[in-house]
């Protein structure tokens, strides 16, 4: 019915046009009540239901239109028809169909016009008296067929909305679902590059240390390779935890040691002094002697800004480079500060052309906007770099 809109609308038709027809067969007032096939139309009347059914046909295209050729027709048979034929009936589903398919104003205006000036007509020009059934059917017809297009009209438009509601709804889940995937990929690259960054970079330094000093103080070379196999061991144990997040809440060997905070800082500062690189450290979370915890997730985005700083410090710093960690509880927040004097170069930024360069950078600076704080980094006045991050708590 909906990929073939006239094609109804002509059944619907022919359907009307057999309905008046059987109905200007049947008189009202016989001797015994309503009898069929006791008055004949006349041919006139004829000709207007036949005109009447044929505009119903485009009834969806035109429905005003229809409303007012329907409305004229059924005026002359209300008018001249002896006998009068149901001529109406096909008023009464152009009524129909205009307050089906327009807003409930205009279904007002036109219903009571039509109500009014076919039962107006009726009883002041018909050969019946103005109290007559027929003409008080009339009213009836014309208000239910206005009130049953409106009702109709509403329950569409409450459908509509409901699916117009239903597909934003889903829209908007999947969008948040893609959102929430990206953000998880995007954590999880972080943690990532901080491990890997930084145990990598340790294993490199005590790697070249040891390849050094092998023939001449093997001693030395000993403890650098000691050095390395720790930090290994480190950096395997925080990938494993890492990629552990991703499995199921069923799968085995799910991650069981917490994630890396302030509480370990000094053994992180351990693996660079023992990588030759002079670390300063200040701590002071509270004046108390048992000061408040931090968030875990505040403590491990100091914990990554630390060892992101000190690791392009290690890895970017000229020989003889000295850093300086310093992490103060200042009111509603935790300064995380990372300084260090450049060594014999200019600066220990990453370099613009170095493939592994902006990363960390990027990377501290997104974990401390996801808390709500700021990082600020850059060269320092005279020489070296500084890390600078502001966590709420």
């Amino acid at each position: 019915m909906r990929a073939h809109p006239l094609a109804t609308d002509a059944v619907l038709a022919v359907g009307a046009l057999v309905a008046m027809l059987l109905g200007s067969f049947v008189d009202p007032h016989g001797p015994l009540g309503p009898s069929f096939r006791t008055r004949a139309p006349e041919p006139v009347s004829l000709l207007l239901m036949l005109l009447a059914a044929a505009a119903l046909v485009f009834r969806r295209r035109s429905p005003r239109t229809v409303l007012a050729v329907t409305c004229g027709l059924t005026l002359v048979e209300l008018a001249t028809g002896e006998p009068r034929a149901p001529v109406a009936m096909s008023a009464v589903i152009a009524l129909y169909t205009v307050a089906a398919r327009t807003d409930r104003p205009t279904t007002w205006r036109t219903g009571l016009l039509t109500m009014a000036g076919l039962t107006g007509v009726a009883m002041l020009a018909g050969p019946l008296p103005w109290y007559a059934q027929e003409n008080i059917g009339i009213f009836a017809w014309t208000g239910m067929a206005a009130a049953a297009g409106d009702a109709v009209r509403s329950r569409r438009a409450f459908v509509d909305a409901i699916r117009e509601r239903a597909e934003r709804a889903e829209r908007t889940r999947e969008e948040e679902a893609r959102r929430r995937v990206a953000e998880e990929r995007l954590r999880i690259a972080r943690d990532l590059h901080d491990v890997v960054a930084h145990h990598i970079a340790l294993v490199n330094v005590q790697a070249g240390v040891a390849a050094h000093v092998m023939d001449r103080r093997p001693d030395q070379a000993k403890e650098a390779l000691a050095h390395v196999r720790d930090a290994s061991r480190s950096a395997l144990n925080e990938l494993r935890a890492t990629v552990g997040l991703l499995r199921q809440s069923g799968d085995p060997e799910a991650p069981t040691e917490p994630a890396p905070g302030l509480a370990v800082l000094d053994e992180l500062l351990d693996t660079f002094r023992h990588a030759g690189l002079p670390v300063e450290a200040t701590v002071q979370l509270g004046t108390g002697a048992a000061p408040d915890p931090l968030p875990a997730a505040v403590d491990l985005a100091a914990y990554r800004v630390i060892q992101e700083a000190l690791t392009n410090v290690r890895k970017h710093a000229g020989p003889g480079a000295q850093a300086q960690v310093s992490v103060v509880r200042a009111g509603a927040s935790v300064e995380v500060t990372v300084l260090d004097d450049g060594g014999d170069s200019a600066d220990s930024a990453p370099a613009p052309g170095d493939p592994g360069g902006g990363h960390g950078l990027l990377g501290m600076r997104e974990r401390t906007t996801a808390l709500g704080g700021t990082c600020f980094t850059g060269p320092r006045y005279g020489g070296g770099y500084r890390v600078h991050a502001i966590l709420p708590v």
